[in-house]
């Protein structure tokens, strides 16, 4: 079994183009199938620190047109890994997209609760800079703590990201 390395990076501007980048190659495939495409996760919340990897949530309606999707998504290098244990949010892995940043690719109903957690999660820490510079120290502190162990980083940002649900009422 290979052993990641956790690595945690001051926010980096290029984020957002590389969110970008990816969004188009999502757009020109999906077309009206999808809603909206959101830019998720700590790369999207400027100045936060963060892993270099783009989280990414395709809104749909419902899951009325997931096989299509499924099926876009298919033929520009996505594999649908179903939802990986997360009810309302359904995971692919790619291959061939050396041309993007590494990213996360999940696909959401509209009416997700996971999506509704990332988004509200995102929109907090935009508003609240005391909480970015905590959450950027936190993970920056994670990351040197157990660099060989993802498990462990997520256990020391947890108490963190539960603090800030129970704050937005999630």
């Amino acid at each position: 079994m290979i052993t990641k390395h956790v690595v945690v990076l001051p926010y980096d501007e290029q984020w957002k183009q590389d969110f970008l980048m990816i969004k188009n190659e999502l757009v020109s495939a999906l077309g009206q199938l999808a809603m909206r495409i959101e830019h998720v996760g700590s790369t999207s919340v400027e100045g936060l620190s963060a892993k270099p990897i783009i989280d990414i949530d395709v809104v749909i309606k419902d899951y009325t047109v997931l096989e299509e999707v499924i099926s876009a998504l298919g033929a520009i290098g996505y594999r649908h890994e179903g939802d990986l244990g997360i009810a309302g949010r359904e995971a692919f892995k790619y291959d061939g997209k050396d041309h993007l940043r590494k990213h996360h690719l999940y696909v959401c109903p509209e009416n997700s609760p996971e999506l509704k957690r990332h988004i509200a999660f995102r929109d907090y820490l935009r508003t609240h800079p005391d909480a970015v510079r905590e959450y950027s120290h936190i993970k920056e502190e994670g990351a040197r703590n157990y660099p060989y162990d993802i498990d462990k980083y997520i256990e020391h940002k947890t108490p963190f990201i539960e603090r800030v649900y129970k704050e937005i009422g999630l």
